[in-house]
C-alpha cells in the first residue's frame, strides 16, 4: 500500500470514532449529497461481529495527524459475502481509494483461508458522483451486478390511513414477548428466501443483531389475513437525522402476496411515523428482487430518489 511521505496508515481503535465520523461525512457528502452515518454507526462498525479493527480495518492521517480515509470489511452473520467499505476524503485522498482497496482485497483472501474456504465474495457499492470510483472497481477486476433504488416521499400530505383490505388486520409487534419476536423473524426469514442475496440467520442471531437496526418497537408491525400471519414491517431509526421514518425490511409471506398486506403495513407505518412529526419516510429497493416490490412502494407514494449500484469479485484465499 503506497500512501504519500508523511502520512500514515495505522488500524484504528474506538478512540478514533471522531476522526473516522469526519472522513465519513466528507465522502457522504460527496456521494450522496448530505452525511449518512452517526458516531454509533462507526462504532457498530468497529466492533461488529466477525470484524477485527486490527485486521480488518485501516485509518490513514495526513502529517498534521487529521484522517483523511478510513477502511473495514464487514459480514455481520460470518458467512456468505464480505463488505468492502474504502472511504475517503475526496478532496484530500482521492487517489488513495485503489490502493487502499487492494489491501482491504488482501485481507479478504486472508479470510477465505482462515475460514478454510477456496475464495470469498467481496461487494461494494457505488453511488452516482462516484464514477473514478467505479472505473477503479472495474480494473481491480469487480463486475456491476444490480442496482438499488432509494425511495421517498413527504408525509405533509399523507392521507387518512384507509381501512386496510377485508380480513387484513395489522398490529404492533409485542416485543417484550419471545413468541411474538420469534413469529415476527419467522415471518422475516420465510418471505426473504425467494430474493436474491438472502442469507439466512437464525432467530438467537438475528436478535442479537437487532440493536444495530434501532429498535423503536412502536414502528414494527405485524399483518394477519384472518388471524394468520401473514407479514411484517421492521422500521430502522437509521434517517431519523433527516427527519424521516424509515422502513428497513417489509415481509409478506408468499402465500398472502398480491392481497394488501404489505400496502396496509406500509399505510400503518407512514400514520406513525406522520403522527410523531417526521416530515418523510424511505426505504431501499432492489431492483433485481423477483417480487418486484417497487410496484408496490410507487402505489403508496413512494418515489425514486437516488440509486447506488452493487459491484462485486471473487477473491481467491491466500495461498490458492
Amino acid at each position: 500500500m503506497t500512501i504519500p511521505a508523511g502520512w500514515t496508515a495505522r488500524r484504528p481503535t474506538l478512540d478514533d470514532v471522531p476522526a473516522i465520523l469526519a472522513v465519513v461525512h466528507a465522502a457522504d457528502t460527496f456521494a450522496v449529497g448530505y452525511p449518512d452515518f452517526d458516531a454509533e454507526d462507526v462504532r457498530d462498525a468497529l466492533t461488529g461481529p466477525f470484524v477485527d479493527p486490527a485486521r480488518d480495518s485501516w485509518l490513514v492521517t495526513d502529517p498534521d495527524g487529521t484522517a483523511v480515509a478510513w477502511t473495514i470489511l464487514s459480514n455481520p452473520t460470518g458467512v456468505g459475502r464480505e463488505w468492502v467499505d474504502v472511504l475517503v476524503d475526496p478532496d484530500r485522498a482521492a487517489d488513495l481509494r485503489a490502493p487502499l482497496l487492494v489491501r482491504l482485497l488482501d485481507r479478504v483472501a486472508e479470510r477465505a483461508a482462515e475460514r478454510g474456504l477456496p475464495a470469498l465474495t467481496a461487494r461494494t457499492g457505488v453511488s452516482a458522483p462516484e464514477t473514478r470510483w467505479a472505473e477503479e472497481l472495474v480494473e481491480a477486476g469487480f463486475t456491476r451486478i444490480k442496482r438499488y433504488i432509494r425511495m421517498t416521499r413527504s408525509l405533509a400530505d399523507l392521507p387518512a390511513e384507509p381501512a386496510p383490505p377485508a380480513g387484513v388486520t395489522v398490529r404492533p409487534l409485542r416485543a417484550d414477548d419471545e413468541s411474538d419476536l420469534r413469529l415476527f423473524h419467522r415471518i422475516f426469514d420465510t418471505a426473504f428466501r425467494d430474493t436474491p442475496d438472502y442469507e439466512p440467520v437464525d432467530f438467537d442471531q438475528w436478535r442479537e443483531q437487532l440493536p444495530s437496526y434501532g429498535k423503536v418497537w412502536d414502528e414494527w408491525f405485524v399483518a394477519e389475513v384472518d388471524g394468520e400471519p401473514a407479514g411484517a414491517l421492521q422500521s430502522s431509526d437509521q434517517a431519523l437525522d433527516q427527519d424521516m421514518g424509515w422502513v428497513r425490511t417489509l415481509s409478506v409471506l408468499p402465500a398472502y402476496r398480491r392481497r394488501g398486506v404489505g400496502a396496509a403495513l406500509l399505510r400503518r407505518a407512514f400514520a406513525v411515523y406522520a403522527a410523531k412529526g417526521r416530515t418523510g419516510a424511505g426505504l431501499g429497493v432492489d431492483l433485481a428482487n423477483p417480487t418486484t416490490p417497487v410496484t408496490l412502494y410507487r402505489s403508496v407514494g413512494l418515489a425514486d430518489a437516488r440509486w447506488t449500484d452493487m459491484y462485486e469479485r471473487s477473491v481467491p484465499a491466500t495461498g490458492v
